[in-house]
C-alpha cells in the first residue's frame, strides 16, 4: 500500500463494484483501486452451487447482520444475509437471473425526471454484459455477439469497451436438473390460470417456468470470476486490496463550486482504510465510487458526516451535509415460506436424510456437475396477481421440492415442498441506521415488513393463491397436505398474523440510498447517481434504486453499475477536454 492515490476509487467488490473496476480499468491511463472488506473468493463452498448453506451465516463470507426486532414479524428478528468477500452477494446468493418488469424501469424514469432509466434504454445495459445460453436476440446478448451500444462508433467509452472485447461476461444458463414434483406445480398453476413462459426476462415476467441461472457448466458464475480475473487482475493500471475495510470518507471544501442552498460546498478526495494493522489514508484524484451495498453504503455515509443531521449530531458526529434520505426508504421483499406435505414423490428431503442419498448426489456433482449440488436455493419460479384487480403481476413464487423449519436448520424428516411466495411491490419502508461512530459495529437495520394494511392484505391474499395452485388436478397424486402455516388459519387478520411468524426476507435490500430529482428532499443521489453537493462522489448499488423492481435484485444492480461506467467515462472525458480548452 506504498502508493495510495489513484483516479477511481471504489469501495465494495461485491456486484456493482466487480464491474466498475472491469470498466474503469480498461482505460489504461487511468489507476484504479478496488477495497473489499472481506477476502478473495477462494472459500471452495462459494463455488458450488449448494456452498450457499454453508456461505450464509459464515464469517468467512457473510456480514452476519441481523434485523431490529420487528413488530410486522410479530417481535421476531431476522438473520440479513450480505455478502463479505470479492463478488459480494453474488457469491452468495440464489444465482437467480431476474431483471424485473420494464414497468418498473419506465417508473423509475418517470421518478426521477430522466428517460435513461426506461425500460427501452435500459435493456441494451443488460445486454451488454450478459452471455445468455441461447444466444443474443433482441431482448438477450451473448458472448461474441456486441450489442448495439457498442455498435455505435460515436463514443469513446464504447469505443474503449469493443476494443478492450468487453461485453459477455455475465454467464446465464438453464438448470441442470428438474424435479416431478415441480414440474406438477406448474401444471397445476396453469390450472390456477397462470400462463407458462419460457422466458422471464422480456419485460413482462408473468407466468410459471424453471428459472435461468448465474452459473457456468454447473459452477456458481459470481461477479469476481466474470468481471475481475483474468481480466482485471492482467492490468497494470488496477489494484486490488481484500480485507480492507473503510471507515470513513475523506470530505474537503469544494472550492470549483457552489450549493445552491448556499451551504459550503464538499468534494469527496478519498477514503480511510483499516488495513488490519493501520488506518491508511487513500486519495482520488477524479470519484470515489461507493458500491457498498444497501446496508454498507448508508453506513459509510453517515459514519462520514452525511445523512440525517440531528441523527449525527446525537451520536457526536459532525455533520458534513444534512442529507435526510440516508438510510431510509429501505424496501425489502419478504417471503412467506408455505410447506406441504407430499406423499408418493422423491424430495430433497428424503434423498439428503440418507448416507446413499448424500453420496448419490456427491457422485454426481463430482463427474456430472449436476444434480441437487448444482441446484439453486430455488429452482421453479411463478409471477401472478394476488387478486385480479391487480394491474400488473405482483406476487412471485419461489418453489423448492425440499422443507426445513427455518434457514439454517436441517431439512425436515419427512417428504415436503415449499411454495415461497413474496409481495413484488411493498409499500413498507424501513431504515439503516448507524448506532454507534465506529465503523466497526453493525447498523440497526429495521425492514418495518407488513406495516401497511396494504402489505398485509396481500400477505394474507397470497397464501390463499398457494392454497388455490395446491388444490389442482395436477397435485392431487402428491396427496398434498399443508403443514405451514396450517388450514385452520383463513381470516385476513389470521393470515397476516401468521405470514408475520412464518416470513422471512429474500435477502433484496434497496432503496436507502434513492436517486431522485433535486427537489426530492429524501433522494440522495440525482439520476447520474452522483450525491446531492458532494462533487466527486457517487453511489453505484441497489440502495440507489428509488422502487424495489418485480423480482430478484442482482441483476438489475449490475445494470446500474453499467451505466454508471459510461458516465463516469464519459465525465472524465469532459473533464479532459473543458481542460485542453483551458
Amino acid at each position: 500500500m506504498s502508493d495510495t492515490t489513484f483516479d477511481y476509487i471504489i469501495i465494495g467488490g461485491g456486484t456493482a463494484g466487480s464491474l466498475l473496476a472491469n470498466r474503469l480499468s480498461a482505460d489504461a491511463t487511468q489507476r484504479v483501486l478496488l477495497i473489499e472488506a472481506g477476502r478473495k473468493d477462494d472459500y471452495h463452498w462459494i463455488h458450488i452451487p449448494v456452498g450457499y448453506l454453508y456461505c450464509i451465516g459464515n464469517p468467512r463470507t457473510d456480514w452476519l447482520y441481523n434485523t431490529e426486532p420487528d413488530a410486522g414479524l410479530n417481535g421476531r428478528a431476522l438473520r440479513y444475509p450480505r455478502g463479505k468477500t470479492l463478488g459480494g452477494c453474488s457469491s452468495i446468493n440464489g444465482m437467480i437471473y431476474m431483471r424485473g418488469q420494464a414497468r418498473d424501469y419506465d417508473c423509475w424514469a418517470q421518478l426521477v425526471g430522466d428517460a435513461n432509466w426506461t425500460w427501452e434504454q435500459s435493456l441494451p445495459y443488460f445486454q451488454l454484459h450478459e452471455d445468455h445460453y441461447k444466444g443474443a436476440n433482441a431482448v438477450h446478448g451473448a458472448q461474441g455477439t456486441p450489442p448495439a451500444l457498442l455498435q455505435d462508433n460515436g463514443s469513446a467509452y464504447r469505443k474503449l469497451l469493443r476494443h478492450r472485447k468487453a461485453g459477455g461476461e455475465w454467464r446465464v444458463e438453464k438448470q441442470r436438473l428438474r424435479w416431478d414434483v415441480l414440474d406438477s406445480f406448474a401444471q397445476a398453476a396453469v390450472q390456477a390460470g397462470i400462463p407458462t413462459t419460457d422466458d422471464f426476462n422480456r419485460g413482462n415476467n408473468e407466468g410459471v417456468g424453471y428459472f435461468e441461472v448465474n452459473q457456468k457448466a454447473g459452477w456458481r458464475w459470481n461477479t469476481a470470476k466474470a468481471f475481475l480475473r483474468p481480466t482485471c487482475y492482467g492490468r497494470s493500471n488496477f489494484e486490488l486490496w481484500t480485507s480492507a475495510h473503510v471507515a470513513k470518507l475523506t470530505l474537503e471544501p469544494n472550492t470549483s463550486g457552489a450549493n445552491s442552498d448556499g451551504t459550503t460546498p464538499l468534494r469527496c478526495t478519498g477514503a480511510q482504510v483499516w488495513d488490519g494493522q493501520q488506518m491508511v489514508q487513500v486519495t482520488a484524484s477524479k470519484e470515489v465510487i461507493l458500491c457498498a451495498g444497501a446496508v454498507g453504503s448508508p453506513q459509510l455515509l453517515q459514519l462520514s458526516g452525511l445523512g440525517p443531521a440531528q441523527r449525527l449530531q446525537t451520536l457526536g458526529i459532525a455533520v458534513q451535509k444534512d442529507l435526510p434520505g440516508v438510510g431510509e426508504n429501505l424496501q425489502d421483499h419478504l417471503q412467506i415460506r408455505a410447506v406441504f406435505k407430499v406423499n408418493n414423490a422423491l424430495t430433497l428431503n428424503s434423498q439428503a436424510n440418507s448416507l446413499w442419498g448424500k453420496a448419490k448426489m456427491g457422485l454426481e456433482y463430482v463427474f456430472k456437475q449436476s444434480g441437487p449440488m448444482s441446484m439453486a436455493p430455488s429452482q421453479l419460479g411463478a409471477f401472478t396477481r394476488s387478486d385480479p384487480a391487480q394491474p400488473h403481476p405482483n406476487l412471485e413464487y419461489h418453489v423448492q421440492p425440499l422443507s426445513l423449519e427455518a434457514f439454517g436448520q436441517p431439512l425436515h424428516n419427512f417428504d415436503a415442498m415449499t411454495a415461497s411466495v413474496c409481495n413484488l411491490n411493498p409499500t413498507s419502508r424501513g431504515t439503516v441506521h448507524i448506532k454507534t461512530p465506529l465503523f466497526t459495529d453493525a447498523p440497526a437495520i429495521a425492514p418495518n415488513y407488513l406495516s401497511t394494511e396494504q402489505d398485509r392484505k396481500i400477505a394474507a391474499d397470497s397464501l390463499r393463491i398457494t392454497r388455490n395452485i395446491m388444490a389442482q388436478p395436477a397435485m392431487q397424486k402428491y396427496q398434498p397436505t399443508e403443514y405451514k402455516p396450517g388450514t385452520q388459519f383463513q381470516t385476513d387478520a389470521e393470515l397476516a398474523q401468521l405470514a408475520g411468524d412464518i416470513a422471512t426476507t429474500i435477502f433484496h435490500p434497496v432503496g436507502t440510498t434513492k436517486m431522485g430529482r433535486e427537489d426530492d428532499a429524501m433522494a440522495v443521489v440525482d439520476s447520474r447517481l452522483k450525491v446531492h453537493g458532494v462533487a466527486g462522489l457517487r453511489v453505484v448499488d441497489a440502495g440507489v434504486m428509488p422502487l424495489i423492481t418485480s423480482g430478484n435484485t442482482n441483476s438489475p444492480t449490475l445494470m446500474i453499475a453499467e451505466k454508471a461506467a459510461q458516465w463516469i467515462a464519459e465525465d472524465a472525458l469532459a473533464r479532459a477536454a473543458n481542460t485542453m480548452k483551458g
